[in-house]
């Protein structure tokens, strides 16, 4: 599913023009961003969570010469799958 079947689906299930959809589906996406880039954890109840995971700088090897480089420290987001989306994955 990409963005515009998401908007889609919002649209017929809420009984809203593509284009109010379209502008709901992306200021979620934009809210759960700004939360992310301040480093808040995100929880939706029932789906799952969004958590800032720092990755601290480290030496590793590039693979065409086999030298050592060092790789930046960075933020990275994860996302941890409720139990009630798994159930529902799983059978």
């Amino acid at each position: 599913m990409n963005n515009a079947e998401l908007t889609e689906l919002v649209a017929a299930a809420n009984n809203l023009t593509k284009a109010d959809a379209k502008k709901i589906v992306d200021s979620v996406f934009g809210a759960i961003a700004d939360a992310a880039a301040k480093g808040d954890e995100i929880s939706l109840n029932g789906f799952g969570k969004f958590k800032v995971k720092h990755t601290p700088a480290r030496e590793g090897r590039s693979p065409a010469t086999g030298e050592t480089i060092k790789i930046a420290a960075s933020r990275k987001l994860t996302f941890s799958v409720a139990k009630a989306v798994k159930d529902k994955l799983n059978g």
